[in-house]
């Protein structure tokens, strides 16, 4: 292929990339390659990172990684520097300097696929930047080679995720407000499913596949599920104090997201969530928490 050029009008770009949260998890069975086979619904919402992807002012080739968290490493132990990493390449632009700069607001291990977010975030960012206009098929990928999460922070909105939660497929939910809690510890994935007990293989959830799942906010707060709670709380039984506090304070429903630990209430009106989000807030000023306000996207 023709190796693209950067754009002289074009040197910089900023992209916020933004949180996600699991409507409904089944974990179905574990695949021959060690991962697990899900079916859930994915929605992102307005809490995002701030990326800045720029090439002015650098040379002499090589990637750069800047974030304002001393909790995340600037090497390729990074998913944004490994997407920067295989974007160069398959690109063939192999040495062109870069300067990565995140902002993290997301909290990190939050199971709000914060990492994975920020890793579609460098693809997009550098395909305007470079104008290579690989597509939305090719990024999503590429993304999916870096993890199960990246192509739905390209494919974006809310969607039925399956396989590793790398097959998508656009839904239409309604729409909600969010009240979300971190209780300031990270929960690692890898743990969470390494003590996952199956007992539900084979489940079809032919319901939440139909758009009738979606016709009833009632019948789909009644439906929400996540798998991996039981694991997740069962270590850190704070987390089932934060969904009662969650409904306490009016959510129709609160779940845990992804692995954990963040847990969110779900709000049909924004003026219940703020005033969920402002008594939350009071109540738990002296705690360690973050707690975000945020809508679906």
């Amino acid at each position: 292929m023709t190796k693209p050029t950067l754009s002289k009008a074009l040197t910089e770009i900023k992209i916020q990339c933004p949180a996600k949260v699991n409507l409904f998890l089944r974990i179905l069975e574990k695949r021959p390659d060690n991962y697990h086979n899900i079916y859930s619904v994915f929605q992102s919402i307005s809490l995002y990172d701030e990326l800045t992807v720029s090439t002015s002012g650098l040379g002499g080739g090589g990637i750069v990684l800047e974030s304002d968290s001393a909790l995340l490493p600037s090497d390729n132990r990074n998913l944004a520097y490994q997407a920067a990493e295989l974007f160069l390449k398959r690109t063939g632009l192999q040495g062109t300097s870069l300067r990565i700069g995140l902002k993290k607001v997301i909290p990190i291990g939050a199971g709000l696929g914060g990492g994975s977010s920020d890793c579609a975030g460098v693809l997009l960012a550098l395909d305007e930047l470079f104008g290579t206009n690989l597509g939305r098929q090719t990024l999503v990928e590429l993304g999916a080679t870096l993890g199960s999460d990246v192509p739905f922070f390209i494919f974006k909105g809310s969607a039925i995720a399956s396989g590793r939660g790398e097959v998508l497929k656009a839904v239409k939910v309604p729409s909600f407000y969010y009240v979300l809690i971190n209780p300031g510890f990270a929960v690692s994935t890898r743990w969470v499913y390494e003590n996952l007990s199956l007992t539900n293989k084979g489940e079809k959830n032919i319901l939440v596949n139909s758009d009738r799942f979606f016709d009833s906010t009632k019948g789909l707060v009644d439906k929400l599920k996540n798998d991996l709670e039981d694991v997740t709380c069962g270590k850190f039984p704070e987390i089932l104090a934060l969904k009662r506090a969650l409904l306490e304070s009016g959510a129709h429903v609160a779940l845990m997201s992804g692995s954990g630990p963040t847990v969110f209430g779900l709000f049909t009106e924004e003026d219940e969530a703020d005033k969920a989000f402002t008594l939350l807030k009071a109540r738990y000023a002296h705690r360690d928490f973050s707690i975000f306000l945020a809508r679906g996207l």
